[in-house]
């Protein structure tokens, strides 16, 4: 890469390492990185060949999970090496046992790329939507290790569209083939001269509908609908959405299950102070055999993490967070149940969302006053509940099969 763009890495990482000081989440990447050749000279087996998937978070691997758990099904001798760039990935999933390796991606030097790849073999490579690192795509190229980027999506504004974004549209070269989710990604990228593009779609779509179907039974749960009208699940939220939300929940007749994005015991204690006759799910716990209790509970807060997912099921609408801030979390998690979906304004990356919104089983709410307007609507109007909730469950149907394309094109398709 040209001296700009490693000057750039070279300072992102040195603030990282200064921001790691008072930072737990960084200073856990930091180390990770810096332990990642380490730890791929112990594990990696020296004879064999791996096929290497990179995300960059959480939501990315959700993302290439479908794809992931395909080649090992239908490949199982193949070995697989994940790296993740974030903390909120790799924490999370380092001990996911559907690859053989999980590690950090070190930052994007040229000195980092040739270790990384001298470390261990690697035959295929395969990102997943945005993660473009041009010292590592450029080294894969130089080794002719077929690349492959899934699920992608593409934008105007983005550098690579620019007239001074040569060097992005040089990364875009690097890779064998793109999988973009739409026909205004293909379209962009064939007007810079990409034509190594196909649509194929989101995998996300298949990864919630796998958890659809496995999803658990929670009688908790499902004991606090039986006592509601409607049952509003509100999936990570953040304070600012709360302050959307909270007036028009404390002053209707329904029951709302909050799964924050992020908690501590200060955050909690303020959730409950918020939200009238409210409860964590751990203390709810504890009165499953008082009726009188259990039935006074208006809003339940879930402190503990993966039950968010298999909560989605039992609600009427659902409120996504995230859309007063960096923008809305997974949308589809939800949609998967045959529910409408509620979010903030800051949805437009998110195709999904477009979608929903001009389909009609999507809403998008500015103000209290909007989200009193649509909350209301939607459990007052049974007709236009029904209506919303089918095609929210309908969208998600109509775009499966993202995995299986992308599957057969990379591993079928390609040795026949």
């Amino acid at each position: 890469m040209n001296i700009f763009y490693n000057m750039g890495i070279a300072l992102y990482g040195a603030v990282a390492r200064m921001v790691a000081m008072r930072s737990d989440k960084v200073r856990k990447m930091i180390d990770g990185q810096n332990a990642t050749i380490d730890y791929l000279n112990r594990v990696i087996d020296k004879k064999s060949t791996y096929i290497w998937i990179h995300v960059s978070s959480l939501g990315e691997f959700e993302q290439g999970r479908p794809l992931i758990e395909m080649i090992k099904r239908e490949n199982p001798s193949r070995k697989i090496l994940l790296t993740f760039f974030s903390p909120s990935g790799y924490e999370v999933r380092k001990n996911y046992e559907g690859v053989d390796a999980v590690c950090y991606l070190p930052f994007d030097t040229p000195g980092n790329a040739r270790s990384f790849l001298d470390a261990v073999k690697v035959d295929m490579a395969i990102f997943v939507k945005y993660e473009f690192w041009g010292n590592y795509l450029q080294e894969l190229r130089r080794k002719n290790i077929p690349t492959y980027l899934i699920s992608s999506i593409f934008r105007a504004k983005q550098p690579f569209f620019k007239w001074w974004g040569g060097m992005f549209r040089g990364m875009l070269r690097c890779f064998k083939h793109i999988y973009v989710q739409d026909e205004a990604s293909q379209q962009l990228l064939v007007g810079i001269g990409v034509e190594n593009v196909t649509i194929a779609g989101d995998t996300r779509f298949d990864r919630v509908t796998d958890i659809m179907r496995t999803t658990t039974n929670l009688p908790l749960i499902e004991r606090f609908k039986s006592e509601a009208r409607h049952t509003i699940i509100v999936g990570s939220s953040w304070a600012a959405d709360e302050d959307i939300y909270a007036q028009w929940v404390n002053t209707h007749d329904v029951k709302v299950i909050i799964a924050p994005h992020q908690f501590d015991q200060a955050r909690l204690q303020s959730m409950l102070q918020r939200f009238d006759n409210s409860m964590l799910l751990s203390e709810y716990e504890k009165y499953a055999d008082d009726a009188a209790e259990i039935k006074s509970v208006k809003c339940l807060i879930i402190d503990c993490f993966g039950l968010l997912s298999s909560i989605y099921r039992y609600g009427d609408i659902a409120y996504i967070g995230g859309g007063f801030g960096a923008g809305i979390h997974n949308i589809n998690e939800a949609a998967v149940y045959d529910i409408p979906v509620v979010f903030g304004p800051k949805y437009h990356k998110f195709k999904e969302a477009i979608d929903l919104i001009a389909m009609g089983g999507g809403f998008v709410i500015k103000s209290q006053e909007e989200c009193e307007t649509i909350l209301t609507k939607l459990i007052t109007n049974k007709a236009a509940l029904e209506k919303a909730s089918k095609i929210a469950g309908n969208y998600i149907k109509e775009n499966l099969g993202a995995t299986q394309r992308i599957y057969s094109d990379i591993f079928i398709k390609s040795i026949e």
